[in-house]
C-alpha cells in the first residue's frame, strides 16, 4: 500500500508569500516521511487554488524533495496548447530526475474553462485532441496531428521525459464506467465519495484492465481520496477539522455561488459532520483513523491512498503535527493491507 498527499492550496488565510512557503515546508516534510506522491489540483479565478500554474509550483517543489513524486491532479487539458504542456512535462521530469507524474482532466467548472477563453460545450472535444497531441509529443521526434481545434504538420520535438515512454499518468474516475478508459490506457485511477463508489471504481477497473489483457503483475495503482486530520485526541482533531472546514467550504463553492449551477458529483457540505457520517473525511487520534482507514481499504480494495492533510485555515503546525502523526502511527500499520486476505478478497 503507498500513500500519498492532495492539495487543493485553497486561501489559508496567509499572505502568499507565506502561504507558497509553507506549503512547500509540508512538502519537504512529504519527502522527509516517506509519502509516495505529492498531487495538487489547479484552478483558476477562485479561491480554491493560490496556484494556478501547477507546472511553476512544482517546478519549485522539484529542488525542494529528493525522492517525493509529485504532479498535478489533474491539468486541466482544454486550457493547453499541447506542445507547450509536453515541454513543461519534460522539463519537469527532467529537473525532478524522472519523479513527475500528472492527471489529466477537462474541468469540473464551466465558469473556470469559460473565464480562459474555452466554450465549456466544446470543452470535451479539445480536451480528446490535447491528449491525443500531448501523448504524442512526449513520444515522437516529430508531432503530426490534424484536428479540429489543434494542427502541427512535423513539428520537431527535440525534448524527451526521463521516464519512457513518459511519466505515469492519473485519472480522477466518479464512476465505474469512468474507469474503464484508464484502465484499457494502463493508466492509475484515483476516486472519492461513497465507499460504494470507490469500490464500483476499483472492481471495474480491474476487470476492464483483464480484458484489456494487461499484465496484473504491473497493476497500475487504484487510489482513494479522504480528508484527514490527526490530532493527540480525538476532540483535538474534531475541533480544528471543523474550524479549518468553514474557509475551505466558502473557497470551494465561491465560483457556484457567483455565477450559478453546482458541480456533477464532488458535492462538499456545509459541515463536516456529513462527511465523517459517510466516511469522506477521517478526523480523529492516531488509533481511531487507523481503525476507519483500515475499514475503508478493506472493503474497497484499493492499493493507493491519498490524504488531504490541510485545508481552509488549518494551523501550519497543526497540519504538521497530523502528517508526522499520520506517517508514524498509520502508514506503517497499513502498509502491507493490500495483501489482507480481506482486501484480496474485495479486489476479486
Amino acid at each position: 500500500m503507498k500513500f500519498g498527499a492532495f492539495d487543493q492550496n485553497d486561501v489559508s488565510g496567509l499572505p502568499l508569500p507565506e502561504h507558497y512557503a509553507r506549503r512547500l515546508e509540508l512538502a519537504e516534510l512529504y519527502d522527509r516521511l516517506g509519502f509516495h506522491i505529492y498531487h495538487m489540483s489547479e484552478h483558476h479565478c477562485t479561491p480554491l487554488s493560490l496556484t494556478p500554474s501547477p507546472s511553476v509550483f512544482l517546478a519549485a517543489l522539484s529542488q525542494r524533495t529528493k525522492r517525493l513524486r509529485f504532479g498535478p491532479l489533474v491539468y486541466l487539458l482544454p486550457l493547453y496548447n499541447p506542445l507547450r504542456l509536453a515541454e513543461e512535462i519534460c522539463m519537469l521530469d527532467g529537473l525532478s530526475g524522472g519523479r513527475f507524474e500528472f492527471g489529466i482532466g477537462r474541468g469540473a467548472s464551466p465558469h473556470e474553462v469559460r473565464f480562459m477563453g474555452v466554450v465549456p460545450e466544446q470543452a470535451a472535444e479539445v480536451y480528446q485532441e490535447v491528449y491525443d497531441t500531448l501523448i504524442q509529443g512526449l513520444t515522437r521526434q516529430r508531432l503530426d496531428y490534424q484536428g479540429k481545434h489543434w494542427r502541427f504538420d512535423g513539428v520537431p520535438l527535440a525534448m524527451r521525459p526521463v521516464q519512457r515512454p513518459h511519466p505515469p499518468i492519473w485519472y480522477a474516475a466518479s464512476s465505474a464506467e469512468s474507469a474503464k478508459w484508464p484502465a484499457r490506457q494502463g493508466v492509475n485511477v484515483i476516486a472519492s465519495g461513497p465507499l460504494q463508489r470507490i469500490e464500483a471504481v476499483a472492481a471495474a477497473y480491474r476487470a476492464e484492465y483483464a480484458l484489456a489483457g494487461r499484465p496484473t503483475e504491473s497493476l497500475p495503482l487504484i487510489g482513494l481520496n479522504r480528508y484527514v486530520v490527526v490530532a493527540d485526541s480525538d476532540a483535538e482533531a474534531l475541533a480544528i477539522a471543523r474550524s479549518a472546514w468553514t474557509a475551505f467550504y466558502a473557497s470551494f463553492w465561491k465560483l457556484w455561488g457567483d455565477f450559478g449551477g453546482k458541480p456533477a458529483t464532488a458535492v462538499l457540505p456545509e459541515t463536516m459532520e456529513p462527511l465523517l457520517e459517510s466516511g469522506g473525511a477521517i478526523v480523529g487520534a492516531p488509533a481511531r483513523v487507523r481503525t476507519i482507514l483500515g475499514e475503508q481499504l478493506r472493503e474497497t480494495g484499493v492499493t493507493y491512498f491519498s490524504g488531504s492533510f490541510v485545508f481552509g485555515t488549518m494551523p501550519f503546525d497543526a497540519a504538521r503535527h497530523s502528517i508526522e502523526l499520520f506517517a508514524r502511527e498509520v502508514m506503517p500499520a497499513l502498509a502491507n493491507i493490500d495483501r489482507d486476505p480481506a482486501v484480496l478478497a474485495a479486489a476479486g
